[in-house]
């Protein structure tokens, strides 16, 4: 089966994730004969462009090395990117493949801090970026899609789909609100109309544990292919992509290649938001407390892998039943996978961006928690690592650099320093929004606190 038409999914942030993931999912289909779609490939920042030279220099080719939780590692030579996109600071070519009509599929991958919403999920029109990119700047992914469709819609105003590929809850409708809200700020009136009748923006649920890639893996690479890559990337075995099926102008044939294409996404996205991601930023801040480099380290002492297990069964399962997922599995298969000890994925990686986790991840179990009229104990305990984590942040003694797109270092060095600093962190509306106000909580995150702080201090057994 050869096809010949092209197709081209443009995907902005050239990470490890998106390599590891949905450019896996296209090359498969590559290997089954079907290649209508392929990938171009951009950033919006100037942070990797050595990436992209070398992607460029290898034809967009690179190996993917996965590793089962036994050890089992496999290498695979992912073809799906064919074009690179080189970044300069106009962002001509992301530009010019955006307003191609060849591009039916704009998608990305800026992490959770890349969208700039507030607690009620809206745009914050306060960031230094966004008010940079109101006046025409394109530091952010809103400035820059703005660029791109302006010139689209100028060329012949075809339809494209806008694909949100970040852990961000209902992702699709949480972009395109902020996108929108964006335009109105900006008052690129025709070209907000424009967006709202000629793209959409499905929601999805995006899953592979991807850690950044370390020195030892192009040696493997080599030894295993004879391929000298310059820029492999590595993940887990597991892989799943959750799709709702609104693509306005033609999709590749995903469900060949085992997407799940959906009418809504929400239980998906819910149990992975809430199981997964909150339980691995759990297990990264605790980790980090006790002096712990690596997240299988970490899941597997005991004392931390009891802290996820309470926090998913005691308050998470109850908020998401009645699911289509049998939750406990999930629960459980999750877990494995964290303590997969061929990963090497580290809690520095996994701790980052905790002031957009807490409210997006973590916020509303506590919530339901409360209005089942039970008091949030195991979720509680999230919250409260993070503080202390905080704590350490402020102190200088956390063992590597802190990494968060949320972070005013100036104004949270000084809630930190002040003379309640758990109050006034418990009181933060940004971080835990209608309990900021609520004493039961702001005494019950004291009281973990406390007990989390001699927890700390305590050698901790690692579980066989």
């Amino acid at each position: 089966m050869t096809h010949t038409s092209e197709n081209i999914w443009m995907h902005i942030g050239a990470g490890s994730f998106h390599r590891a993931h949905q450019a896996w999912y296209l090359h498969r289909l590559l290997q089954q004969g079907d290649d209508r779609w392929h990938i171009a490939l951009g950033n919006i920042r100037d942070d990797a462009s050595a990436l992209l030279n070398s992607l460029s220099a290898q034809q967009g080719e690179y190996t993917l090395e996965t590793v089962t939780p036994e050890g089992e590692r496999r290498y695979e030579k992912i073809t799906s990117i064919k074009k690179i996109l080189p970044w300069d600071a106009e962002l001509s070519a992301l530009i010019a493949q955006g307003s191609n009509p060849a591009t039916k599929v704009i998608a990305f991958t800026v992490t959770e801090g890349g969208y700039y919403l507030d607690p009620d999920h809206q745009l914050d029109p306060r960031h230094a970026d966004i008010q940079a990119d109101i006046n025409g700047g394109a530091r952010t992914l809103y400035g820059a899609l703005t660029r791109i469709l302006l010139a689209r819609m100028a060329a012949h105003g075809n339809p494209v789909t806008l694909l949100n590929c970040d852990n961000l809850r209902h992702n699709g409708e949480r972009f395109r609100h902020g996108f929108l809200t964006f335009l109105r700020l900006r008052g690129e009136t025709r070209l907000l109309e424009w967006v709202s009748e000629h793209t959409t923006s499905p929601n999805t649920m995006v899953d592979r544990i991807t850690p950044r890639p370390t020195a030892d893996i192009a040696p493997r690479v080599l030894a295993e292919t004879g391929f000298h890559d310059a820029v492999p990337v590595m993940g887990e075995a597991f892989i799943q992509w959750v799709i709702e099926d609104d693509f306005i102008a033609g999709r590749p044939a995903l469900e060949n290649v085992d997407v799940e294409l959906v009418t809504s996404v929400l239980p998906w996205e819910e149990a992975k938001i809430r199981i997964l991601n909150a339980s691995h930023s759990c297990i990264a801040w605790a980790g980090t407390l006790i002096g712990q480099s690596f997240i299988h380290q970490s899941t597997q002492t005991q004392a931390i892998k009891e802290m996820a297990w309470e926090y998913v069964t005691q308050d998470v399962i109850p908020s998401l039943t009645p699911s289509p997922l049998d939750l406990e599995a999930y629960r459980d298969v999750v877990l494995a996978r964290f303590a997969n000890p061929y990963i090497q994925d580290t809690n520095q990686r996994v701790a980052a961006d905790g002031l957009s986790k807490i409210p997006g991840f973590i916020t509303p179990t506590l919530v339901e928690t409360y209005q089942r009229g039970d008091v949030p104990r195991a979720t509680a305990v999230l919250p409260a690592l993070f503080y202390l984590f905080l704590q350490r942040w402020h102190d200088g003694d956390l063992p590597y650099s802190y990494q968060d797109g949320a972070l005013d270092e100036t104004a949270l060095h000084s809630m930190l320093a002040s003379e309640q600093p758990l109050a006034a962190f418990a009181a933060d509306p940004a971080l835990f929004g209608p309990l900021a106000e609520k004493a039961e909580f702001a005494a019950l995150l004291q009281q973990t606190v406390s007990k989390l702080q001699q927890w700390a201090a305590q050698p901790q057994p690692v579980s066989e």
